[in-house]
């Protein structure tokens, strides 16, 4: 039997990884933070109170909604001050940044205003992560994982919503520069499925030391979908 890889390196003390509704961020972290040993720190996005109507009106729950995801997250981000002594690594499944990229795709006029002036407040107690791993994927793999995961509000996901999410998240990381960044291209791979993939993907992360670093597994590690 070959030697398990190394878990992530000490540099790496706080990961975070991002993507759009249904790239598998969730997966990802657990898996990366069981490999480090270290702690892990989810969305509690089923604690908004206004996601599910949210989704059957947007226009009309915008508002509450993001607001009540700014002041979750925020908690959450300040606590993450308080470092584990005995979980050196703490893996995300969201960074802060996503709040905003969010509330620039739902909401408009004075209530973006209003939420610039709260963002700014809050943003600079929020720790930055020591790499960020960006998922992308393709609208038909984000419907096809959305569907799987079976989610009552998320039913009747909207195609075009999550194409609009996933230039928003492209416009945002193609330009973001606040901390080492790797890109993967998640659109045909399973990282549960494929052991191989994981492991690459770990070792990817681990050679990551500044800027912006691309992963685009090779053909033999896709999933054919």
């Amino acid at each position: 039997m070959s030697p398990r890889p190394p878990a992530l390196p000490s540099h790496l003390g706080y990961v975070a990884v991002e993507g759009v509704i249904g790239a598998g961020k969730t997966t990802l972290a657990r898996m990366l933070a069981d490999r480090a040993g270290g702690r892990l720190v989810l969305e509690e996005f089923e604690d908004n109170p206004f996601l599910g109507t949210f989704y059957q009106d947007r226009d009309r729950w915008a508002f509450q909604t993001q607001l009540a995801f700014l002041a979750s997250r925020f908690r959450q981000q300040k606590a993450l001050g308080a470092r584990d002594l005995f979980a050196p690594h703490v893996v995300a499944d969201y960074t802060f940044d996503k709040d905003r990229i969010f509330a620039h795709v739902t909401l408009s006029g004075d209530e973006l205003r209003l939420y610039e002036s709260l963002y700014g407040l809050m943003e600079t107690a929020a720790p930055v992560p020591d790499l960020v791993v960006y998922l992308r994927s393709s609208v038909d793999r984000l419907l096809h994982n959305v569907a799987l995961r079976g989610r009552a509000y998320e039913a009747d996901m909207d195609r075009d919503y999550l194409a609009e999410l996933s230039e928003a998240y492209d416009r945002y990381f193609f330009h973001y520069t606040r901390s080492p960044l790797l890109i993967v291209d998640a659109s045909r791979i399973d990282f549960v499925g494929e052991p191989a993939t994981f492991e690459e993907l770990v070792r990817q992360m681990a050679s990551v030391r500044g800027g912006t670093s691309y992963f685009n597994p090779p053909r033999t590690m896709q999933l054919a979908f």
